[in-house]
């Protein structure tokens, strides 16, 4: 999440000060995301140093002290705003890590790591579905940010799921391997007679 954009994002509308950027980043993001007060003035005095916001009032960071958004911080805000976020790598994913670890490790049972976590992420779930309930229905911010953690929390489950499936299609494989019938001379493999045409042996 970047502050620093979003800053820029609520100084576009108007000059603001510290605490009033505060109270709308959180209002605006659904309240979700607490944002110290201390990092609103420390990235303000960044956003002022690079010459993207310029202030009024006193010097020094205080609550007297309004910021403006400059040319050059809407132009970094159009940027930001149009360019895509890398994604042609895939994250370090915490919880990908810890399966493909267990994988390897002979006295952990993977399978009962990956429910551990399943049954977590859907508890998160059932919390963000009933946050999503009881919101207002006027509340839009809160909607999205509820669907996004919904959908990426779906999708955790899913290739849990899917991870699941694969590693027991392999201790399978391991285990019960497809057997093998030794090749007759000359390289050609036994032909195995129907069941009709096999001699018992029994006179009639």
């Amino acid at each position: 999440m970047s502050v620093r954009h979003a800053l820029l994002a609520l100084l576009s509308e108007g000059p603001k000060y510290g605490l009033q950027l505060r109270q709308e980043f959180e209002q605006r993001t659904g309240e979700v995301w607490p944002l110290n007060v201390g990092q609103v003035y420390t990235t303000l005095q960044r956003l002022e140093r690079d010459g993207l916001v310029e202030s009024e009032g006193d010097d020094g960071a205080g609550p007297q002290k309004a910021f403006r958004i400059t040319e050059s911080g809407e132009v970094e805000l159009d940027t930001w705003l149009r360019t895509p976020p890398d994604l042609s790598s895939p994250p370090r994913d915490e919880l990908v890590i810890k399966v493909l670890v267990a994988i390897r490790l002979p006295d952990v049972d993977v399978q009962d790591v990956i429910q551990t976590h399943r049954r977590h992420v859907v508890e998160l779930m059932q919390q963000w579905t009933r946050i999503k309930r009881d919101a207002a229905a006027d509340d839009l911010s809160l909607a999205l940010v509820v669907d996004a953690e919904l959908f990426r929390l779906e999708s955790i489950i899913r290739w849990l799921d899917a991870a699941d499936s694969r590693l027991r299609r392999a201790a399978v494989d391991q285990v019960l391997p497809a057997p093998a019938r030794p090749a007759e001379p000359g390289g050609r493999a036994p032909v195995t007679a129907p069941a009709s045409t096999v001699k018992t042996g029994v006179r009639r």
